[in-house]
């Protein structure tokens, strides 16, 4: 939602992320299809999951790291590339965790590992989400991580963004389109600026969000 505050004026982001899906179930209920009926020569296809892949207790969502996640990937990767698009993998990012000692700990296992590790073999950018959005929590500490999050009087929520939280990861990810030559410099814009929450609005729910 807020990764086009970042883009020149004329790049066009199509949001088709849905919450509560798994690589596996995402492509189970046709949306992977969906995306690729819409998608153009030149456009890029970002693909980011791991979140809902690692619920082991639900077969429709779990993957294996090293292999079933990949599989699934690997068909956004094909799927992209056989409409003439360029595929882009981006790590998960990181869920607010802190250690007794308030240092910042990662919380996907391999997934992050297996993503990077695919992304080499197939030559896909890749943007590197997990370990910078690690690296911002440690920076911020425990109690300012709570100003990202949905964390209120009645809920503490360690895994979601509220509107600063998205707008930071945004910038991220900005950042490492940037740096992985997916993007050129003149496509970046206010890496530098204060975004207003405003910005964000939100809309009307279609899907009902699985946890």
């Amino acid at each position: 939602m807020a990764l086009p505050f970042f883009l020149r004026k004329g790049l066009v982001v199509a949001n088709h992320a849905v919450n509560g899906r798994s690589s596996k179930s995402f492509v189970d209920e046709g949306r992977l299809d969906a995306i690729l009926d819409l998608i153009r020569p030149g456009d890029f296809l970002l693909v980011q999951f791991a979140h809902n892949d690692e619920k082991s207790e639900d077969p429709t969502r779990y993957t294996e790291p090293w292999t079933t996640y990949q599989e699934y990937l690997r068909l956004y990767i094909e799927g992209a590339r056989a409409h003439g698009a360029r595929p882009v993998l981006a790590t998960p990012v990181e869920r607010r965790r802190f250690d007794a000692d308030g240092n910042a700990v990662p919380t996907h296992g391999e997934y992050p590992a297996a993503m990077r590790a695919l992304a080499g073999r197939e030559r896909v950018p890749l943007l590197d989400i997990e370990a910078l959005s690690l690296a911002l929590w440690q920076r911020l500490g425990v109690e300012e991580t709570k100003v990202y999050f949905n964390w209120t009087a009645t809920e503490q929520d360690n895994t979601h963004f509220n509107p600063p939280g998205a707008i930071a990861v945004a910038r991220l990810v900005a950042r490492e389109l940037l740096r992985t030559r997916v993007l050129a410099p003149r496509d970046v814009v206010r890496l530098h600026d204060e975004i207003p929450t405003s910005w964000i609005t939100w809309p009307e729910a279609t899907d009902t969000p699985a946890a």
